[in-house]
């Protein structure tokens, strides 16, 4: 045991000197597992740095060479990802010839793999995917194992930074980006809409004022109502603690609860949430939604060749224009460092997140790719909701809030979307919403 834990130590100390060649130095510094902090007899080594692609290969040679047995893994990926992920975990298998696999597959939302992980993280699967706002407990749990080292590709480098930083804490990156496409973005009508016209949702609104249609957006929901006040400039963050810091009420923050209320007063702007958007596609009566890529294929049967999509628009406060902000969103796909097999659960990590996979999982299924390569790729350029996607990241943060946002940011939504009905000073409920966000976590 001890003659195969140096090996896969080694093993993780070449590739950690491949990353430091690369430009990965703080990285590098950082132990690879618990056991080098005081494993002294891998850290003499005299050879000369090799290349990383020879870094790499000896890594992935190293790691066979010190495997003896039967090599038992479990995945967890969600219920639409099934299929695509066998196939992945056979060609993995295939990849590796000469060691023996037994590798589980289960079935879990990347939604709710948090809350079952946290169960008991040491009976946890080895690799599992997840959402990108889970991160913070997962890490704070234990449940995620820092990636220190690569195999295969530099992580950090081949992936949209946006997707890093959703998978980086206090410095440390912990899971491998997935997918870059968890966001939200502008669905429009072209037969309606120019591509200059949907620049400016005040433009847009004339047009579709004309055209005797609506434009939909889910303002009485925290996840979309943060796009105009992160636009505007007001912040919110989370704590260590998990609580929140808002500024939603401060000097200059009524101008934006009025421009979303004008919007409103309008008639043309109306709230409508994921699945009465949907209906209200089919219909005909909306031109024009803010949703995600999940609501691709319902605009595209709603628009036929008239289906486009493009960055949130800006919006006017106090009269001057200001872009809408989003949350960005990413599927993190993460490795439970009390793995039996920390190494080759670290190496299939990466298979299932390297460029060929994620083009394989945008073929299958239509999620936008986090690997640069794979997203500059011809066929996902090619999708109008990826690219607008793409277009809103410059305006898009990681959602990154703790619970007590959700209620007190859908009640101010509520509120203002009904045209603030009992006609509440709107420093008042500015300040309301702001205390319920903030409040500290019990």
């Amino acid at each position: 045991m001890k003659k195969k834990t140096l090996a896969i130590l080694l093993a993780t100390t070449m590739v950690a000197g491949c990353l430091a060649g690369c430009g990965n130095s703080e990285v590098a510094q950082e132990p690879a597992t618990e056991e080098t902090t005081t494993t002294e007899e891998t850290t003499t080594t005299e050879e000369p740095a090799a290349e990383p692609a020879k870094a790499a290969d000896d890594a992935v040679a190293n790691l066979i060479a010190s495997t003896e047995g039967v090599v038992s893994l479990t995945v967890w990926a969600s219920e639409e990802d099934q299929d695509l992920t066998t196939e992945l975990l056979d060609q993995f298998k295939a990849e590796y010839p000469d060691v023996e696999f037994d590798i589980q597959l289960g079935a879990e939302s990347e939604s709710n793999a948090k809350d079952d992980i946290l169960v008991d993280v040491e009976a946890a699967p080895d690799v599992y995917a997840f959402a990108d706002d889970q991160i913070n407990e997962l890490v704070n749990a234990g449940a995620l194992q820092e990636i220190v080292a690569t195999y295969t590709y530099d992580v950090a480098g081949a992936n949209v930074s946006g997707s890093v930083s959703a998978a980086t804490i206090n410095g440390k990156l912990y899971a491998y980006p997935m997918t870059a496409d968890n966001g939200y973005f502008m669905f429009y009508d072209s037969s309606v809409f120019s591509e200059s016209d949907v620049q400016s949702l005040d433009t847009m609104i004339e047009k579709a004022k004309e055209a005797d249609k609506k434009i939909a957006m889910d303002v009485s929901n925290g996840w979309y109502i943060y796009s105009f006040f992160q636009g505007a400039g007001y912040e919110l963050t989370l704590n260590e603690d998990g609580s929140n810091t808002c500024t939603w009420n401060a000097d200059g923050a009524t101008d934006v609860a009025q421009a979303i209320l004008d919007l409103f007063a309008t008639g043309v702007f109306v709230d409508l949430n994921d699945e009465d958007q949907a209906t209200a596609l089919a219909e005909g009566t909306v031109c024009a939604a803010v949703n995600g890529t999940w609501r691709a294929e319902t605009a595209k049967e709603a628009w036929g060749e008239n289906y486009a999509a493009a960055k949130l628009p800006t919006f006017t406060v106090a009269g001057k224009e200001a872009q809408m902000s989003s949350y960005s969103g990413y599927k993190l796909i993460g490795v439970n460092p009390h793995s039996k097999n920390v190494g080759w659960s670290m190496l299939l990590a990466e298979y299932l997140t390297n460029e060929a996979s994620q083009v394989a999982r945008y073929e299958a299924r239509g999620l936008g790719p986090a690997n640069i390569a794979a997203a500059s790729s011809e066929s996902v350029q090619a999708d109008p909701a990826i690219a607008a996607l793409a277009a809103q990241a410059e305006f898009a943060t990681p959602q990154r809030v703790g619970g007590n946002f959700w209620a007190p940011a859908e009640t101010l939504g509520g509120i203002l979307a009904s045209g603030n009905p009992d006609g509440t000073d709107l420093q008042t409920l500015l300040d309301t919403a702001t205390e319920g966000i903030s409040a500290p976590v019990e």
